[in-house]
């Protein structure tokens, strides 16, 4: 007998079909509970929370009648477009990185465009792709050196291409692609929308914010959630063109960001000192971390992020699981990269009690 179809009327005991698209996805289960007393090295988030200037100024400028309120963003909008160097109408601000995503596929995707992705990567470019019924092409990073596979890439790009999306610097690999790249991959995909992702830029160095206006297909995402320590806030923000945001702005809810991120946003991007300071215990304690993975004889990824992907072979669930027990906490990422292991990067302080614990257990296997 055939399934029913969607359209058909359920049973008392049979909720409705979702689309097809739907059905077919596999559902995602971010780890994220049980965390807060840990030392939390597993989501790359800043370790040490955001800036004391940040929380001083919600509770100086928030008071009862504001929750009231639905949220304006006017003066936020007039300080970021000042700090990122761009105008007030080539950006619009977004839920997080997520929203961004999710914003661009509604704008430019219909069911069956192609999507082309890079694996592995963030799981949200694959998951808000699936959502709209995409079909997703995914270039693998190059195997062994997890190096990004630029003319791979560029060979996979065809006419009917719709999307690009690049996470740069990519987690979990830590690979980066550098400028010339990034212009290479615009001119091949003239007709595609190109994110470049730029999550983790404060610790690369490599953006591509300033091109958007010479290239019409250039979409660029910022977040908060990483250097700024702001998850909870779930705030960022996606720049292109006025004319590419302006369509971007009539798919996207009108009030998806709530007041108490923007407020938090706009005090971020004032305490500069704050994140260079966090930027450059970041970079040291990375190469810290090269060192100690170095002397165990563990083998990894250079990165460009504030993270490192790092190889344990058979043992990346026993790992993981060891320094659980010692509250700290790594992503096993083996379920993509066999053997594979991230730890985010967070003061030296940190790092050097996490390589304590990681030469215990390395040297002393589950039996």
């Amino acid at each position: 007998m055939p399934a029913p179809s969607r359209s058909a009327v359920p049973n008392s005991k049979q909720g409705l079909r979702p689309r097809q698209a739907v059905e077919r996805m596999a559902p995602y289960h971010p780890p994220t509970g049980g965390r807060i007393e840990r030392m939390r090295l597993d989501f790359n988030e800043n370790t040490l929370g955001c800036s004391e200037k940040v929380t001083a100024f919600l509770a100086q400028h928030l008071v009862e009648n504001d929750l009231a309120v639905y949220p304006e963003y006017g003066a936020a909008v007039e300080e970021l477009a000042a700090f990122f160097k761009t105008g007030q109408d080539e950006f619009t601000i977004t839920n997080g990185t997520d929203e961004a995503i999710q914003v661009l596929i509604n704008t430019y995707v219909d069911d069956d465009d192609e999507v082309v992705i890079l694996k592995p990567s963030y799981a949200m470019y694959r998951f808000y792709s699936e959502v709209a019924g995409a079909q997703i092409r995914e270039i693998p990073y190059r195997p062994g050196t997890l190096q990004f596979p630029l003319q791979e890439l560029l060979g996979a790009i065809q006419p009917a291409t719709r999307v690009v999306l690049i996470s740069n610097p990519n987690n979990p690999t830590g690979s980066a692609v550098d400028l010339d790249g990034i212009v290479r991959i615009l001119k091949k995909a003239p007709n595609a929308a190109v994110l470049i992702d730029e999550a983790y830029y404060e610790f690369s160095g490599i953006t591509a914010l300033p091109l958007i206006r010479e290239y019409p297909n250039l979409f660029v995402s910022r977040t908060f959630s990483k250097v700024y320590g702001m998850a909870a806030m779930r705030v960022g923000c996606l720049f292109s063109r006025a004319d590419n945001v302006a369509w971007m702005k009539k798919a996207q809810s009108p009030y998806s960001v709530n007041s108490l991120a923007v407020l938090a946003a706009r005090a971020a991007i004032r305490d500069t000192e704050y994140i260079s300071e966090y930027v450059g215990e970041v970079l040291a304690a990375r190469e810290l971390v090269y060192v100690g993975l170095e002397k165990l004889g563990i083998n990894y990824v250079k990165s460009h992020g504030n993270f490192v992907l790092f190889d344990c072979g058979e043992r990346s669930i026993e790992v993981r699981d060891a320094l659980k027990a010692k509250n700290i906490l790594v992503r096993d990422r083996s379920y993509e990269i066999p053997g594979a292991v991230r730890v985010t990067i967070g003061t030296r302080e940190q790092m050097r009690k996490f390589l304590t614990e990681l030469e215990v257990v390395w040297k002393c296997p589950a039996k």
